[in-house]
């Protein structure tokens, strides 16, 4: 498809949201998708890593639908309150400040910062995508930024990109997304140590082929091969270049949008907010169909 048609087809249209990551995809209802329109979408995510729509009245049902139409959903790991899932719903995760009559949170996350990372990329093969449906939103805070890796990729300067060549990376499994101490899992201070996977510091794209910076996350993070202080003061020379606002897109939420991000060719982060605030989100995420293999030009 040219970029002609893939930038409207259909009655469908997809707004570039910044030039290096991500895009708005209007005149669709995701509770209703033809093939056809599912065709459009799919283009145009493997083109921009990200998708935006708005104004979406879906069921938890419905999320699920759809977003199975991208692969085998993961079930919702257990939340901090210690609920596996939405009742009935396994594939739904809540991503919630706001307490039960318990006094307990519903969902997990809290309401304070979620550093720069890769969802579950401590696993073999990482979720593939991850989506979130807007329920209840703060009056301020709480954006997500997406950064694209392609394009931190591309920022690297040519002595850097022959240094990593080849280079595989630890990616830590001891903390989640809100800094919380994952489940059966013992910190320890040593990256070498902690428990995860190594997987190559630059992927290729399993769709477009394209090159992508793949890091995870910052903590606990180790480089193959490497004593610590070496591999500290090169992860610290990448991710300066991997987190630079030229390549991200700061998503500032509306009740009813849904946003969803390839979590190989993008990394992301959410801005804190009021506590006092509600904030809730329904998640799904979508299975690894492969590993994450080596860019090799």
């Amino acid at each position: 498809m040219s970029n002609a048609a893939l930038s409207e087809a259909g009655g469908l249209q997809a707004r570039p949201l910044t030039s290096v990551v991500g895009a708005e995809i209007t005149g669709i209802d995701l509770g209703d998708v033809s093939d056809a329109h599912f065709a459009f979408v799919r283009e145009a995510f493997d083109r921009f890593a990200g998708l935006l729509f708005r104004d979406q009245d879906l069921t938890p049902d419905q999320l699920v639908a759809f977003s199975r139409r991208f692969g085998d959903l993961d079930h919702a790991p257990v939340m901090e309150n210690g609920r596996t899932a939405v009742p009935g719903l396994p594939e739904v995760y809540l991503v919630s400040n706001i307490k039960g009559s318990d006094g307990k949170e519903i969902g997990s996350l809290g309401s304070g910062e979620a550093v720069w990372h890769t969802d579950m990329s401590y696993l073999a093969a990482p979720p593939d995508i991850s989506m979130l449906h807007a329920i209840e939103v703060p009056p301020a805070g709480g954006d997500t930024w997406l950064c694209g890796m392609n394009a931190a990729y591309q920022a690297l300067p040519e002595d850097l990109k022959r240094r990593v060549e080849g280079l595989r990376i630890k990616h830590d499994g001891t903390y989640n997304s809100g800094g919380y101490v994952r489940q059966g899992v013992t910190p320890t201070d040593d990256p070498r140590e902690s428990p995860g996977t190594y997987h190559p510091v630059v992927i290729a794209h399993p769709h477009t082929g394209q090159p992508l910076l793949y890091l995870g996350r910052r903590r606990m993070a180790h480089i193959e091969g490497l004593g610590l202080a070496e591999s500290e003061a090169l992860l610290d020379e990448l991710w300066s270049y991997a987190t630079q606002e030229k390549s991200a897109y700061r998503h500032n939420w509306r009740i009813g949008d849904v946003l969803m991000w390839d979590n190989r060719a993008t990394m992301h982060r959410r801005d804190p907010f009021d506590a006092s605030a509600r904030r809730l989100m329904r998640r799904t995420q979508v299975k690894g169909a492969t590993k994450p293999v080596a860019y090799t030009g």
